[in-house]
């Protein structure tokens, strides 16, 4: 069973940039397509951005868009959130998630139930 462990968050201002980054341990990455979501106070959990297990394919919410890239480092064991031009309504718990069954390809990546294993998240602010 892989676990994950989410870094990289923190306060910025509007318009500045972050770096998330997700830790795999206890599996090897590159059997998992990979997820980022996030929860604002008061609101559900919503998709972020995925990535396939090779890297080959990404997914993104429309809102981010350009300014979001999800990225993998398989020999690192690690998967990445370049987040740049950050608004205050992308502030969020921020949390990775992997995909053992291959249930990205199925069209149902932005589902929390496409994946099997969650992190415990880092908190990204944006302040105005």
């Amino acid at each position: 069973q892989v676990q994950l462990v989410e870094s990289g968050g923190g306060l910025v201002q509007a318009g500045g940039s972050l770096r998330l980054s997700c830790a795999a341990s206890g599996g090897t990455l590159s059997n998992y397509n990979m997820g980022w979501f996030r929860q604002a106070p008061g609101k559900e959990r919503e998709f972020v951005a995925a990535v396939s297990w090779s890297g080959g394919r990404t997914w993104y919410l429309d809102s981010v868009k350009g300014r979001f890239t999800i990225s993998r480092d398989n020999a690192k064991n690690t998967v990445y959130l370049q987040m740049n031009s950050l608004r205050p309504e992308d502030t969020a718990v921020y949390y990775c998630a992997a995909d053992q069954r291959g249930d990205l390809f199925s069209g149902i990546y932005y589902k929390e139930g496409a994946y099997d294993y969650w992190g415990q998240g880092t908190q990204v602010t944006a302040s105005a």
